[in-house]
């Protein structure tokens, strides 16, 4: 072997060695689609688009928007999956994609936890348990107590058959092993009069839709749903402190990739998330939304997909909900 074709191979090693990092240094060079599964002006692409413009700051290229909706999120989830591992399309995944869609849809085209790649968490959303004043509960366990002595005459809201609150409802009674009934409208919005009103006992909603009502009196707030206390509702507490060890049915929201897109750029685009996490602007402009900025590794978010596929697969078995 020669002199210089041994260079040639301890070169052709070190390049091999060190490409990681300087992938990592020279990406991205050109702007990032960002693919939002729901139309504009939703909760979803507003908080989508504080994030693109926030990411865009620290990565020195621009984040771009594209909806994609349809079929619950799946037509751009898929298309994110389908797409080359490059690191210029992510997707700004919520739960209702990747841990509801999962349980609710007979058959996806695609896999979410094989073919997408956890980045790291952005937001949690969470959802606060009212009832309408007449109830007499001022905190979850007299809630409980009282809804076993009346099987089946306490009444809950939803947004419709597979929605999260409705789903969340359903965890509800497993979790409390309460008879309560199902009472499905066409949006959040559309059920809060007859709750207002009292003609459904309670429901789990968002807080930006519920709390100004049960500050106002008009109804109760019980708790909230993630598994700590909301920046948006400090004194609340957690159904879990309330009475239900381990309720966690929070809506969250992450950054994804195509399965095989290099360490290198998922730890890139990790770095990011971790660095507008700690902006306390971009934190203070999320609150007004109602919601909390989080952060997390990849794997924490990957395993946590993976364990939140599950909690809402008990919930659609229990509820009979399927979509086509």
């Amino acid at each position: 072997m020669t002199r210089t074709f041994r260079m040639l191979i301890l070169a052709a090693f070190a390049a091999q060695a060190f490409a990681p990092g300087a992938l990592a240094q020279q990406y991205p060079t050109g702007p990032i689609r960002l693919i939002v599964t729901f139309a504009p002006g939703g909760s979803s692409d507003v908080l989508a688009r504080s994030v693109a413009k926030a990411m865009s700051e620290g990565l020195k290229q621009q984040v771009v928007v594209e909806n994609r909706p349809g079929a619950g999120g799946n037509i751009g989830a898929m298309a994110v999956a389908r797409a080359e591992a490059d690191g210029y399309t992510a997707l700004f995944g919520t739960n209702g994609t990747l841990a509801i869609g999962p349980a609710l849809y007979k058959s996806l085209q695609y896999d979410p936890v094989r073919e997408l790649a956890p980045v790291g968490m952005l937001h949690r959303l969470p959802n606060v348990l009212v009832i309408h004043p007449s109830i007499p509960a001022t905190n979850l366990r007299e809630l409980i107590a009282y809804a076993r002595l009346k099987p089946g005459e306490l009444t809950f809201a939803s947004a419709g058959v597979g929605s999260a609150s409705h789903l969340a409802g359903e965890l509800l009674k497993a979790a409390a092993n309460i008879d309560i009934l199902h009472v499905p409208y066409k949006g959040g919005g559309a059920a809060m009069p007859d709750l207002l009103s009292g003609r459904v006992s309670m429901m789990i909603e968002t807080i930006p839709n519920a709390l100004p009502s049960a500050r106002a009196g008009t109804l109760r707030a019980l708790g909230v749903t993630t598994p700590a206390r909301s920046a948006a509702a400090p004194d609340l507490p957690t159904l879990a402190e309330a009475g239900l060890p381990g309720f966690d049915v929070s809506s969250w929201t992450g950054l994804f990739v195509p399965a095989g897109t290099p360490r290198a750029i998922i730890e890139r685009l990790n770095a990011e998330t971790l660095r507008i996490a700690r902006d306390s602007a971009y934190v203070e402009q999320i609150k007004t939304l109602g919601t909390d900025v989080v952060s997390s590794t990849p794997e924490a978010l990957g395993e946590y997909m993976v364990k939140d596929i599950a909690n809402w697969s008990t919930a659609v078995q229990r509820s009979g909900a399927r979509a086509e």
